[in-house]
């Protein structure tokens, strides 16, 4: 382990410098061609109020190192192969950045995430599902 201290723009950039980040229409296209898996994980009160895209998978961040290790015990049915190309998202495209640099060093080569994540999507009018509205027991 390194002793080196960095800042996390620094990191970001050092991160970023790695990925082949993808914008949002070109990950729409990917996901709707079935060449990407779409990886959302914004936390539960966001996609509440914000809505949801169509066909992502949702992941909790603190789960998606095993959801999406194509070896783990816990991994998602999606989860087929070191070459699935994985874009992550979150809300606004930082913490995305980071997660996909753990995909990768479990192996999961083309995994990227979404510049400007969930966010950026939303502004260009690609599609979202509605936000729900949590349910509360009578």
């Amino acid at each position: 382990m390194s002793d080196e201290r960095v800042g996390i723009d620094e990191l970001l950039e050092r991160v970023r410098s790695g990925l082949d980040r993808i914008g949002p229409r070109a990950a729409h296209e990917a996901h709707e061609a079935g060449e990407a898996l779409l990886v959302d994980t914004r936390y539960a009160a966001l996609r509440e109020r914000d809505g949801l895209i169509p066909g992502a998978l949702v992941v909790e961040r603190n789960e998606l190192e095993w959801r999406l290790d194509p070896q783990g015990s816990h991994r998602a049915p999606e989860a087929v192969s070191h070459d699935l190309r994985v874009v992550v998202l979150c809300n606004e495209g930082y913490a995305s950045s980071l997660a996909a640099e753990s995909l990768r060093r479990l192996g999961l080569h083309r995994a990227t995430d979404l510049i400007g994540g969930f966010q950026a999507w939303k502004a260009e009018g690609l599609p979202v599902l509605p936000p729900t509205t949590p349910t509360t027991g009578d």
